[in-house]
């Protein structure tokens, strides 16, 4: 059993896979984010089809998507919230996988700092930025999930 964290952003979605065990997060790759959450679904479930064409096994073994759900510090919605919410359910839509809804407050910062101990120039650091957003998101919901702790989100 293999899940995919989403990082959903206007520009970029960051991608990162479990293990086969859904226990370890690891930073994949990130794409290009189309005009409307729909069009990036669908994007995706491009992306995915076409891996799995390849004989790529571990996005074969995906059983469920976990989708960053941008929320305030305070817990209150963002302009980004619903894109987000909009985005999971097209991808529920299109590829019939289970889709959770992950609260990802601060995942980016985390991201960045994790990536600044390994890497100094901030270019670099800036193209992985994504998947390693999606990796803490992921970490998150497996975290969660291994320890019965309640889901900070929705599903789909």
């Amino acid at each position: 059993m293999r899940v995919l964290g989403v990082d959903y952003g206007r520009k970029r979605i960051g991608l990162a896979l479990s293990d086969a065990t859904a226990i370890i997060a690891r930073p994949w790759r990130s794409l290009p984010a189309a005009a409307t959450p729909a069009g990036s679904a669908a994007a995706l479930a491009s992306l995915l089809a076409d891996v799995r064409a390849g004989g790529d096994d571990a996005v074969g073994e995906l059983t469920a998507v976990v989708v960053g759900l941008p929320r305030r510090l305070s817990g209150e919605d963002t302009d980004q919230t619903q894109p987000a919410r909009d985005f999971a359910g097209a991808l529920h839509a299109l590829t019939r996988l289970d889709v959770h809804l992950q609260d990802e407050r601060l995942s980016s910062r985390e991201a960045e700092s994790r990536l600044a101990r390994r890497e100094r120039d901030w270019r670099r650091r800036k193209l992985r930025l994504d998947a390693a957003a999606a990796a803490v998101i992921l970490q998150d919901f497996l975290d969660a999930r291994a320890t019965g702790a309640p889901e900070h989100g929705d599903a789909c």
